[in-house]
């Protein structure tokens, strides 16, 4: 399967949100699975700047965006079995910043563009391209509207993944033709139109094959008009495209045994770095280095739907606690005003950084206890992952991705991986905020089993690329895994079954779907008693009228990777060997 990923930022290369995170980690969990993928996105000057010279130049082309006759210049890197594209033209991404420019329309509309009039460029015609978010949502709508007259583009399949459904891109109506080079029909038909604005997010919606939000809990919540900022009835209408597919992280390179960005490392083994960083933390940001007491971390871009408004109301209550605060993000004036106020009220207590500082909130990662995300709303949210992972303590309110990986601390049963709040109210969160410290204080060997199984949790790519690869599936009509893998996979786990004398055979476990609930003992009445043992589940485009391979193109059939080649010869060696074995 041939996989093009449209993306407006990726890591390394560009970060701004989450999406980069996603952008940087899904597809090369996907090219393990097998799949042939490239990622495509713009050359920023950031980019260009940092990795400039690990580009190479493959070519040049004019892309026509209304009346325009626009340069787009194509570069490629690879890296991690992933080639990445690079589309380049100076005029509209040679700024500081990746967005919030006047002409951001104008932008993303000629990056959607040359996605789709560069594939001749590429090393492969893509079966499936997953756009993500408003930026690429132009994608699917130029594939149908070039299919009326180009018939290979009409072989091309699209997935639209809903990152925050907030940002939809709305423009004046008037600006169809000038500024993206569509026709009225897009309007009449009232595909774009919604609300008497242009909507680049409902197009693509109603236009792709198949639409996924980022967790399940956030694909129920946007068929309901309170997350889904007007579009919950366009939701509903295309509820039998839609999916909620888990994020996940990086763990290779979110992990504190080895992240060198980290003052000192640890594990689940050796807890004794994370004292090391939360002191090294206190000294960075210029709190009290105080070891009893629990440091309460903020990570956020400072807008409203980050349940920053919950935290304005009853900061004073918080910092009565016997507890630090440490803010690091940037965002809406009024919120970078009101911590700024705040941090010069409790100092030694709380510290602040209105900035976006890569090295500082991995610094805050390791060495907070406890992290706090009140949102809102939160389609999935990479933050609270990160943080579990390195050993911080997740405080969250029950919505999207926080509700489907955080399960609330239970005392009676010492389980839980977090604290957790429903209501969007504030005394409910500064109760559980004030549950939390005095569980870090008073009862450390039940905060520290809870911090381990915090640690435990699986948050890797490697479940949720199988699901989207599923999806490509549905809407390509191929069978995946490809029978020969599946076969392969099938023998593997006969072999690997199979008793070594040979007189029967063992029973596989029932794969179960990943989860982050604890199995524990009923009998631990009190946090400090509990003594329960848990477990954690942890290049030219084919002919219009004859489809084939590109010439030096790689085969479309799947290869099993090296590993299970040489499973699948264990098993045929195995088979040669009687009837009686193969049957294992």
């Amino acid at each position: 399967m041939k996989i093009l990923y449209a993306t407006s930022e990726a890591v390394p290369f560009c970060k701004t949100g989450g999406l980069a995170d996603v952008a940087g980690s899904l597809p090369s969990a996907l090219a393990a699975e097998g799949a042939e993928v490239a990622v495509v996105l713009p050359l920023y000057r950031r980019v260009r700047e940092k990795f400039g010279s690990q580009l190479t130049f493959l070519c040049y082309d004019y892309v026509n965006l209304a009346w325009r006759h626009v340069y787009c210049g194509l570069f490629s890197l690879e890296q991690d079995g992933v080639t990445w594209y690079f589309l380049d033209n100076e005029q509209y991404f040679d700024r500081p910043d990746l967005y919030g420019y006047m002409d951001d329309g104008e932008r993303f509309g000629f990056f959607s563009r040359a996605v789709v009039r560069m594939l001749d460029h590429m090393k492969f015609w893509p079966d499936v391209i997953n756009c993500n978010d408003w930026q690429t949502a132009l994608v699917p709508i130029y594939l149908k509207d070039d299919g009326v007259r180009e018939e290979r583009f009409r072989s091309v399949r699209t997935t639209l993944t809903v990152h925050n459904i907030e940002y939809q891109g709305r423009y004046n109506p008037y600006v169809l033709g000038d500024l993206f080079g569509l026709d009225a029909g897009w309007v009449d038909d009232g595909t774009l139109l919604m609300d008497g604005d242009l909507n680049l997010l409902k197009g693509a919606v109603l236009c792709a094959d198949a639409v996924n939000a980022v967790s399940p809990t956030y694909a129920n919540e946007l068929k309901l008009a309170y997350f889904a900022h007007r579009m919950e009835s366009v939701m509903r209408q295309c509820e039998y495209k839609l999916s909620g597919v888990l994020n996940g992280i990086d763990m290779d390179r979110y992990d504190p045994a080895k992240d060198p960005s980290i003052a000192v490392n640890f594990s689940l083994e050796n807890m004794a770095g994370k004292d090391a960083d939360k002191a090294y933390l206190q000294r960075l940001v210029g709190l009290r280095e105080e070891a009893h007491v629990p440091v309460v971390a903020i990570v956020s871009r400072l807008v409203s739907h980050k349940g920053l408004d919950l935290i304005c109301e009853v900061l004073h209550d918080m910092m009565k606690l016997p507890m630090q605060l440490v803010v690091l993000g940037k965002g809406d004036k009024k919120y970078e005003e009101f911590f700024h106020w705040a941090a010069q009220q409790y100092p030694g207590r709380m510290a602040v950084r209105l900035d976006y500082n890569e090295e500082l909130s991995m610094a805050i990662y390791a060495g907070a206890d406890l992290f706090l995300m009140p949102s809102k709303s939160e389609p999935c949210g990479l933050s609270q992952m990160i943080a579990m992972r390195y050993g911080t303590v997740p405080i969250v309110r029950e919505t999207g991705g926080l509700k489907d990986t955080v399960h609330p601390y239970e005392s009676w049963r010492d389980a839980g991986n977090g604290f957790t709040f429903a209501n969007y109210a504030s005394n409910d969160m500064l109760h559980v905020i004030r549950e939390a410290v005095y569980l870090y204080k008073d009862y450390p060997d039940a905060f520290g089993r809870l911090r381990r199984r915090a640690m435990e949790c699986d948050f890797s790519w490697a479940r949720s690329a199988g699901e989207y690869l599923r999806i490509y599936a549905g809407v390509t009509g191929q069978i995946w895994p490809a029978p020969e893998a599946a076969s392969v996979e099938a023998e593997a786990s006969a072999v690997e079954a199979a008793p070594a004398d040979g007189k029967g055979a063992v029973e596989p476990a029932s794969p179960e779907a990943p989860h982050f609930e604890e199995a524990a003992s009923a009998e631990a009445a009190a946090p400090v008693e509990a003594d329960t043992s848990t477990e954690e589940e942890s290049a030219s485009a084919p002919a219009p009228k004859k489809r084939g391979p590109k010439p030096g193109a790689k085969s479309t059939a799947k290869k099993a990777p090296a590993k299970k080649a040489a499973v699948k010869k264990a098993a045929g060696e195995t088979k040669k060997k009687g009837a009686a074995a193969k049957e294992k």
